[in-house]
């Protein structure tokens, strides 16, 4: 049966693209989305197999993009095309996929650790103490709430 064999080829595949062998993977993901062509994550995983093997950044982008237009609310197909847009080193167009992925795929919390990891952490109040110094944590949270009140957040 063929999609048993797509199925097989992008497990594989994926495996390899998890553990950095991206060219390897590009193979086995590519025979998948040859296999079943409307399948939105075959594509989707073709598409970030294809930005960090070959660079082809268009065509990764278009693979990403129609993925996430066959089905909306799959939070993992705007991670997709939100890694693709960052290894072409378009981040603001990776933090819009992310807002369009909330939109659509509300309960994800990846879409919100992919989020935080774009949005820039403001300097630390006091630098010679750590991040996580109880002085630090509450006038950073006193300077939040008070850029928030006066509208500069």
């Amino acid at each position: 049966m063929m999609d048993t064999e797509a199925f097989r080829e992008f497990k594989t595949g994926l495996a390899l693209l998890r553990d950095n062998y991206s060219a390897k993977a590009l193979q086995h993901i590519q025979r998948a989305a040859e296999l079943e062509k409307s399948n939105p994550y075959y594509m989707s995983y073709l598409g970030v197999a294809l930005a960090r093997t070959e660079r082809k950044w268009a065509d990764a982008e278009r693979m990403c993009d129609t993925a996430v237009h066959m089905k909306r609310n799959q939070a993992q197909l705007y991670l997709n095309l939100a890694e693709v847009y960052m290894a072409a080193g378009r981040k603001e167009d990776a933090r819009e996929a992310l807002i369009s992925g909330m939109k659509y795929a509300r309960r994800d919390i990846r879409l919100n650790i992919a989020m935080a990891k774009l949005t820039p952490r403001r300097s630390l109040i006091f630098s010679f103490l750590g991040r996580k110094h109880p002085l630090n944590r509450h006038f950073g949270m006193l300077r939040h709430r008070t850029l928030q009140a006066i509208g500069r957040t």
